[in-house]
């Protein structure tokens, strides 16, 4: 067994943050990060556009920020909460520029680049090119690698939260005694399962991603976290808004991850249009191509239906060739690199799976509802996005939330005693799989279920559907769980089963439309708004 006094999984922006919070602040206490792959490898660092932040005093506002997240959010965001990472995260960005990450500034000038994007009424996107959230974890893996008590262990698949449950109590989801003692992870390069024991965890595992055919995500995003969290009897809330981002690269070929041109470059002037040149979203809102995500996901989706297309376009063609390569260099040799040269030809784009916006609960402070244990980034639903997440808020609220929930661990860690008698993981009665197909397959099956059922565009009759599908397909793999050694793959097939029942069920449930929820049996939203939690 391995004890430390702070566990937290995931080595994104949220967990690295907060890490480095912690060790900072408290040298004697010993802060272990646990990453199924390689530091830096997570949603983060596939983050193209930006951090929103207030920045120009001059023109921008805490009151217009806001106003944009709440807008954005369709009456679904925790108004306190939205005040709290307003006003916050200018400081929180400061102070992860004197930790070395690097924004982009203007020509023959010290003040930064403020780009724009969809729902935002001013410029307040700090970027480094097309590549900000890779330069923003760039800075914080250098930074916790200067701190000695700062230990990460890569290639540790975490597989469950160890709770009283695993120590021969019940435990329910009702219950307000509920605690965490750490976890146990699968060690991907000895195949051993290890147990972490800890004073207090934080799951800051990410994204959601992969439950898609088609999404932005690493193929990391498995909704571990979110999955882990709610076997351990936490409660999650708003799982039913999932973000597809309007303008992935339509590739026939077929990338996974697919590749994601950035609302920015839509904040840079490019405009949505139709294979024949023709501009279509002013019928669906006046903010036009700058409109927010959910809106101008589903108009690119329906223009697709409408017109038998399997993707709509984007034209740059008329922006001014140094700045847009200047701006988003990577966007323009992706392209490049299939052929299409943004500054002659319409660029093929469709909507993909891209953002969780909801996840474990917590409170203001990062608390779920089990007692040690902290959730932030992506796998957390803090009440900030609401129904639908305001472009670059998410780099913003991890880091807010990261300095919220160390403030919390300093004031209570030492009241916390690391729980003895927890039992070693118990794989007895279990053989290799003979199949890896069997699991494969059933990931393919998942994908086509939700992408099928679950998408942009939903029904009673299609979320009944995949409800069923996904009945099926947990048994079958509850009965692969329980019989064979545990991989990665078989870890991350049961995780995405949990996150499209819990997406299904909260869609199934939401009797309405609103944000990213558009169902066709509801097209309206009701007066009465509430989270629905599981």
């Amino acid at each position: 067994m391995i004890q430390t006094d702070i566990l937290i999984i995931g080595s994104g922006i949220g967990g690295l943050t907060t890490a480095i919070k912690i060790a900072e602040a408290r040298p004697d206490l010993k802060v272990t990060v646990l990453t199924k792959t390689i530091e830096g490898e997570s949603n983060t660092r596939y983050a193209q556009g930006g951090v929103a932040a207030v920045w120009d005093a001059n023109v921008d506002s805490f009151a217009k920020h806001k106003e944009d997240t709440l807008d954005a959010g369709d009456d679904l965001c925790d108004e306190k909460i939205v005040d709290i990472v307003v006003q916050e995260g200018p400081d929180r960005v400061r102070e992860i520029i004197e930790w070395g990450a690097r924004f982009d500034k203007k020509k023959n000038d010290s003040n930064y680049d403020l780009g724009r994007e969809g729902g935002h009424s001013e410029n307040r996107i700090l970027h480094y090119k097309d590549l900000t959230g890779w330069e923003m974890q760039r800075a914080l893996s250098s930074k916790a690698d200067q701190l000695p008590n700062i230990i990460i262990h890569e290639h540790y698949f975490a597989i469950d939260l160890i709770t009283q449950h695993h120590l021969g109590y019940a435990v329910t989801r009702m219950m307000r005694d509920v605690e965490c003692y750490g976890a146990y992870a699968l060690n991907k390069q000895t195949h051993e399962i290890e147990t972490f024991l800890a004073r207090s965890t934080v799951v800051a595992t990410g994204g959601v991603g992969q439950v898609y055919r088609a999404t932005t995500n690493p193929v990391i995003a498995t909704g571990d976290g979110i999955a882990m969290a709610y076997r351990a009897k936490a409660w999650t809330e708003n799982m039913e808004f999932v973000q597809f981002h309007p303008t992935a690269l339509y590739n026939p070929g077929g990338d996974n991850p697919v590749f994601l041109v950035s609302e920015a470059v839509r904040g840079f002037g490019a405009i949505l249009k139709s294979r024949e040149g023709e501009e279509f979203m002013e019928k669906y809102d006046p903010r036009k191509s700058l409109a927010p995500r959910d809106i101008v996901a589903r108009a690119i989706d329906n223009e697709m239906k409408i017109r038998g297309e399997e993707c709509m376009f984007l034209d740059c063609r008329h922006l001014e060739e140094e700045a847009f390569i200047g701006h988003f260099p990577t966007i323009y040799e992706k392209c490049k690199s299939i052929g299409i040269d943004p500054m002659k030809d319409l660029i093929p784009v469709t909507p993909a799976c891209h953002y969780m916006c909801g996840g474990i609960k917590t409170d203001a402070e990062g608390r779920t509802s089990i007692n040690r244990m902290y959730a932030v980034g992506e796998c957390s639903s803090t009440g900030l996005h609401g129904a639908n997440r305001l472009a670059s808020n998410s780099l913003l609220e991890a880091m807010v939330f990261a300095q919220r929930i160390a403030g919390d661990v300093l004031q209570k860690v030492d009241q916390w005693q690391i729980q003895t008698g927890i039992p070693n993981w118990n794989a007895s009665g279990t053989t290799d799989p003979k199949e890896m197909v069997l699991i494969t397959q059933s990931i393919k099956e998942l994908k086509e279920t939700m992408s099928s059922y679950v998408g942009i565009v939903r029904s009673n009759v299609r979320l009944k559907r995949a409800l069923d599908r996904l009945e099926l397909l947990f048994h079958e793999t509850e009965d692969l769980y329980n019989t064979t050694t545990l991989s990665p793959q078989l870890c991350e097939l049961r995780n995405l089963i949990t996150i499209a029942y819990l997406i299904t069920r909260s869609a199934n449930m939401r009797k309405e439309s609103r944000g990213l929820h558009y169902t066709t049996d509801y097209a309206d939203k009701l007066p009465f708004v509430h989270s629905i939690v599981l």
